[in-house]
């Protein structure tokens, strides 16, 4: 099996610490930083979760060489973020010639965080180029998407894009947190109870494990039930981690 993963990534980076007095200078909590910690985010931890589960896959990814950084400071007795800072939000656009000479795939993965790198006249053209493409997008849709195969997002990205998504007629699956998947018109409940500890990078970890079931099996349901496994062992673990 041959994959394209492209999009968007960053540096996902967790900082644990405690914070055990007051500022004198000013009313916040002072954070003593103890253990850190670097993942791959976004395009990235989809593409590290996929290779981790079809290690015998050519997969190949397109992304960002600008690096995106979002760094977590967390509270590393309760798990509890405490503060996100956001380094350089925005990258460059993907070149036309790393387009143009992508060669034959059997399915692209598009993972949009909207941050630049991805044009809706280039996610157009790789839907178009590959019949079998899954999209993960941060985007306001439009029929750019229509022809796409599986569109994967979460509640409030379907609330934003009702409009387009009415006369869509692909696979559609809706993440509902801890209420489980919508899948067109039906909602298949999570296996179990999560006991969540840090819900980054879980839809990452859904959408490359979804992914990966789809083109093994090719059933629907069996390959969600199989995403919503794999999310819930990296929702119960601290940081962005690779199933």
């Amino acid at each position: 099996m041959k994959v394209l993963v492209i999009g968007d990534s960053c540096i996902d980076k967790f900082v644990y610490g405690e914070c055990n007095r007051i500022c004198p200078e000013a009313p916040v909590p002072v954070f003593n930083p103890i253990e850190q910690k670097s993942n791959g985010g976004m395009a990235k931890n989809v593409f590290n979760n996929l290779a981790s589960l079809a290690k015998n896959w050519d997969i190949d990814l397109v992304t960002n060489e600008d690096e995106i950084t979002k760094t977590r400071l967390v509270d590393i007795k309760t798990n509890q973020m405490l503060l996100r800072v956001d380094e350089d939000d925005s990258c460059k656009r993907v070149k036309n010639d790393v387009i143009t000479r992508l060669g034959d795939y059997d399915a692209v993965v598009i993972s949009d965080y909207n941050k630049g790198f991805l044009t809706e006249r280039i996610i157009q053209y790789l839907i178009d180029k590959y019949p079998l493409s899954f999209i993960d997008s941060k985007k306001i849709f439009d029929k750019w998407i229509n022809e796409t195969t599986f569109i994967k997002i979460n509640e409030f990205e379907f609330d934003k894009n009702q409009k387009y998504l009415k006369n869509y007629k692909g696979n559609l699956l809706v993440t509902l947190g801890e209420n489980g998947v919508k899948y067109n018109d039906t909602i298949i409940p999570p296996q179990r109870k999560a006991e969540v500890s840090d819900l980054s990078g879980a839809g990452d970890t859904f959408f490359a494990a979804f992914v990966f079931s789809y083109l093994t099996s090719k059933n629907v349901i069996e390959s969600i039930a199989f995403a919503q496994k794999c999310a819930l062992e990296v929702v119960e673990k601290k940081g962005v981690v690779v199933i």
